[in-house]
């Protein structure tokens, strides 16, 4: 089974207020994401949360996906992906890290990510736009041990610089890839944009 993993466990200090749950057109930015990961051909969905996570629970609790409370989630990012990747039950494959405040991917996306992994057989797969590196990220579960011992300090990009040939970038027109909402401004900017 190959698994999308979102993380929703960050505190939004940046935002100054609760970032996925901020709406974006019909539903909140949590719900979007959760929306993109579900309408992919991923097999499972798993969210981590921690900050705020009866608040990121209720608004994700109609949604077929696997929750998984991260208590160590003020130790950083990497702490929610160790977190996602012990919690992935048995018989996964692969994993796909994707950004709670990241709601311009799309399923679609997700499929390119995935069909990418199927078809060069590359261990970790990373989308790139216009030479800019970003998520989602998919990572082989052969690789599930050396994720639980990642420094937190450098997080996920220990791995790659350990595994340089096993990687592929897989190119793709989508800025999004990039993109994140860190900042009041930032979300000001993108629903400006993208008339949400």
């Amino acid at each position: 089974m190959i698994w999308t993993l979102i993380l929703a466990a960050g505190r939004s200090e940046r935002m100054g207020s609760a970032k996925l749950l901020l709406p974006w057109g019909d539903k909140t930015v949590i719900e979007a994401v959760v929306r993109a990961a579900l309408d992919s051909e991923a097999d499972g969905t798993a969210v981590v949360v921690g900050s705020r996570a009866d608040e990121i629970g209720r608004a994700i609790e109609k949604y077929p996906v696997l929750v998984l409370d991260n208590p160590d989630f003020e130790k950083g990012m990497l702490s929610s992906v160790q977190r996602g990747f012990d919690g992935i039950p048995e018989g996964g494959r692969a994993v796909l890290v994707l950004l709670g405040d990241q709601p311009f991917i799309t399923g679609a996306l997700i499929n390119q990510v995935i069909s990418a992994y199927r078809e060069t057989g590359k261990g970790i797969v990373l989308p790139v736009h216009e030479g800019r590196r970003g998520h989602p990220v998919l990572v082989d579960l052969k690789y599930r041990n050396d994720v639980m011992g990642l420094d937190p300090e450098i997080g996920l990009r220990e791995l790659l610089r350990r595994h340089p040939g096993d990687i592929f970038a897989l190119g793709v027109e989508s800025p999004g890839v990039g993109m994140d909402l860190d900042t009041p401004e930032d979300y000001a900017r993108v629903t400006r944009r993208t008339g949400r």
